[in-house]
């Protein structure tokens, strides 16, 4: 497991599918091994939108009751945030732990903007300072400074070079869809993925360009709200073919499990997210973690050519081992470099293997 004095780009990459939890849930610290067991890497317990605003001070004293079992205990844990409403509850929260600050990776901020963002990043330093713990915080972008046309690329600069005199205390930038949906009355359907919605799409592909282009910053993205499944409008997203294998029986159940609960909608996001550059999800059910990871997972013929690419030292053009596409050394290196990255957290599949293999043996099928 990676712990908060790992790398940092390697820490944020290693988050995976965040898991998101009330913080009025009483349980959690016994439930932790379970969320371990079912791949959880990284998981959040919420003081904002997750709670009532009449369960706020119950939810504080619940996080720190459920925070002070887990560090007398010796579970394996994930990272472990709290998502708060506003800086003061940083401080408190810091106060009332303790020595159990240690098990928190760090804080969550919401609605995060330009003018807010000094309150916060004061918090956490207060926080860093006093506990000598490297806890991180992750700014979460939701609000109409970043989705309005009209502010939206001033916000995000000011955002940028305020983020930037604390880089090394921000593991990622983290995108809040619903919120963004929310200022427009939008909520995308089980057929459909936040890269469908236009007014979203922009902004998120806005946020990419402007923190994720020089590797300082992390982003993560959408959290997928389905987690059962009704009827749809449109065709499953998940192709019968990489599921028809006489060598793994059960697999076609297995997609028709996945098209059940919608997790093939969500499977289509992550690669989506992937291909713009965006790593890591929000989760809200654990049923949902073991498919984001599967395609994190990075394929042999990925790991191939990321190798060959970085051994191309003096630039030029080759074809891949399997000859079925071109490396370019220096436009693919910086592409190479993260998939090594996602590799060391993830690891790699073997050549005759993908996803399918992945979620096959964690669904009990093999």
């Amino acid at each position: 497991m990676f712990d908060a004095r790992t790398d940092r780009r390697t820490l944020a990459v290693a988050l995976g599918a965040t898991l998101y939890t009330p913080g009025t849930r009483q349980d959690y610290a016994a439930r932790i091994g379970h969320l371990v067991n079912e791949g959880v890497a990284s998981a959040v317990l919420c003081l904002e939108d997750a709670i009532r605003d009449d369960e706020v001070l119950a939810a504080e004293r619940n996080v720190v009751t459920q925070l002070r079992t887990l560090h007398g205990s010796d579970e394996e844990l994930p990272q472990l945030f709290v998502r708060v409403r506003h800086p003061d509850q940083v401080r408190t929260l810091v106060a009332q732990l303790g020595p159990a600050a240690a098990v928190l990776t760090g804080f969550v901020f919401p609605k995060f903007t330009a003018a807010v963002a000094e309150g916060y990043l004061t918090a956490l330093a207060e926080a860093r300072a006093a506990t000598a713990l490297p806890l991180y915080g992750m700014p979460v972008l939701e609000t109409g400074e970043v989705l309005f046309a009209e502010t939206r690329l001033p916000e995000l600069l000011r955002l940028r070079d305020l983020l930037a005199e604390h880089e090394d205390s921000v593991l990622a930038v983290r995108i809040g869809a619903t919120d963004l949906c929310g200022l427009y009355g939008l909520r995308r359907g089980r057929d459909l993925t936040i890269w469908d919605l236009a007014l979203v799409r922009e902004a998120l592909a806005d946020i990419v360009n402007v923190f994720a282009r020089d590797d300082r910053f992390t982003v993560t993205g959408a959290v997928w709200e389905h987690f059962t499944g009704t009827q749809r409008l449109f065709k499953p997203q998940l192709r019968q073919t990489p599921f028809g294998r006489p060598d793994l029986p059960g697999a076609p159940e297995l997609r028709g499990d996945l098209i059940r609960h919608d997790l093939d909608g969500l499977m289509r996001e992550v690669v989506l997210d992937k291909a713009t550059g965006i790593v890591g999800k929000t989760v809200i059910h654990p049923s949902h973690v073991r498919p984001v990871h599967a395609l994190y997972v990075v394929t042999h013929e990925e790991l191939e050519d990321a190798r060959t690419t970085l051994q191309m030292t003096g630039g030029g053009v080759t074809g891949n081992v399997g000859a079925t596409r071109m490396i370019e050394s220096r436009p693919h290196a910086r592409w190479a470099t993260h998939t090594l990255r996602r590799a060391s957290v993830f690891g790699a599949l073997h050549e005759d293997r993908t996803f399918v293999d992945l979620l096959h043996v964690d669904e009990g099928q093999a």
